[in-house]
């Protein structure tokens, strides 16, 4: 098994585990694919649910630069969502999934499909 295979299933896990439901695994792969490199990073694998900054990246180069969402209070409020879902005590919330919940929020998955 690949090291990218082993974090698509500790992602998987993740999902079942924090938010309760069976990962797409063809939505999830391509989401963490979509990651690039970073996913092999131990910082930049990561999404810190207390950093302004770090929620300000996740809204523009992911939601409104990937998914083609227009900017607006809507776009924090679902990070906000998921990163409360996900935990706010949980320090490992990872990027993939975070990516991977919130493109089923704004119902974008399609976008990786091309």
């Amino acid at each position: 098994m690949s090291k990218r295979d082993e974090l698509i299933e500790k992602y998987a896990a993740d999902i079942k585990d924090k938010f309760g439901e069976a990962p797409n695994m063809d939505l999830l792969t391509k989401v963490t694919i979509g990651c690039g490199p970073s996913i092999y990073n131990a910082d930049a694998s990561k999404v810190s649910g207390s950093d302004d900054k770090e929620l300000a990246t996740v809204k523009n180069n992911f939601l409104v630069k990937k998914l083609g969402l227009k900017d607006g209070p809507q776009l924090m409020e679902a990070i906000n969502a998921v990163i409360e879902k996900y935990g706010k005590s949980e320090r490992n919330k990872y990027r993939a999934v975070v990516y991977y919940m919130l493109a089923k929020h704004f119902k974008k998955e399609a976008i990786y499909d091309k």
